[in-house]
């Protein structure tokens, strides 16, 4: 069973806590209505399908993406393929909320199903099929494992994310789990999406929103990674807490008693009387040190985040 180094904790407890602390507050907030979560759904799905497919070298941009899903556009000058990749990631997604129920546990069956559908008309051959044969991750500083050990190393992996033995929390198991597929690396393509759609599975079949790793992020994602391979996963930790954070800000805004008011850092340095310059907040929004998320290249925070970071300084002291 893996041995993971849990010395990240020191850094990110803080950043767990405030993770489970918004988890809890949407929780309770439920039912919320039913429009608003669909709106809130349908916008991240066109998101997430698009910063994922991105991430993989995908040239449809946001809102040809989003013309694809809803209105079954054709893109002139894009590829087939391009167009196949954004609606079987829809159609895998779909899958996916089907399954996210706090029950579920997961399995090597939803796994290849989520894979065939991504590769769908592209690959056939291989869709929904572990490789056979080895393969190279250009830019990775590891061979993946021989093709003959795919199957049992799939099956560890399996059994530790639904045994759990080192007792991590939702976020720290979905990255380790992340991680260690990647390095398996078990198809010969769509490893990348199938294992952003089943991480996010994990998490949201816990109540927390997805993981939308943007595209970006994806030097800082794929250094993450390669850090991970090293044994360090406060990189690959703190870029997934990151990223949900982003999520349930998103949601925790359509609450009517929502009181935050996130802003540009930018813009909140020009408007707020606040201690500190944009870049240490900058620096304390990209450490996880402050409540905060990123819209495009921009960090987004609030006065209430800063002040209560100054607090809990205090508060050690």
């Amino acid at each position: 069973m893996y041995k993971i180094d849990l010395t990240y904790r020191d850094s990110l407890q803080v950043f767990f806590d405030r993770l489970q602390q918004k988890k809890g507050q949407l929780n309770s907030a439920r039912p919320i209505p039913k429009i608003a979560l669909e709106k809130i759904k349908e916008g991240l799905s066109i998101e997430w399908i698009y910063n994922s497919n991105s991430l993989e070298g995908n040239t449809l941009s946001l809102n040809e993406t989003q013309m694809v899903l809803q209105d079954g556009v054709t893109i002139r000058g894009k590829s087939l393929r391009e167009h196949f990749e954004v609606k079987n990631h829809e159609k895998a997604l779909d899958y996916l909320y089907q399954l996210s129920r706090k029950s579920y546990k997961l399995n090597s069956r939803d796994i290849l199903s989520i894979h065939s559908l991504i590769l769908n008309s592209i690959e056939d051959d291989h869709a929904g099929r572990l490789r056979t044969a080895g393969v190279r991750i250009l830019g990775a500083n590891f061979v993946p494992p021989n093709s003959q050990k795919v199957s049992k190393l799939l099956d560890e992996l399996l059994l530790f994310v639904n045994e759990n033995p080192l007792n991590l929390n939702e976020i720290e198991l979905a990255t380790v789990f992340h991680h260690k597929f990647v390095w398996i690396h078990p198809f010969f393509d769509g490893n990348g999406r199938t294992v952003r759609l089943v991480m996010n599975l994990l998490l949201l079949k816990t109540g927390f929103t997805p993981a939308i790793i943007l595209k970006n992020d994806r030097k800082k994602y794929y250094t993450a990674l390669n850090s991970a391979n090293n044994g360090d996963y406060y990189k690959l930790m703190l870029l997934m807490a990151q990223a949900v954070e982003r999520t349930l800000n998103i949601y925790l805004n359509i609450l009517p008693d929502s009181d935050s008011n996130y802003t540009e850092i930018s813009n909140l340095v020009k408007e707020a009387n606040l201690p500190y310059g944009m870049e240490y907040i900058s620096l304390l929004a990209r450490q996880g040190k402050i409540d905060a998320y990123k819209e495009g290249r921009n960090w987004l925070t609030s006065e209430k985040a800063i002040n209560n970071y100054i607090k809990n300084r205090k508060r050690k002291r």
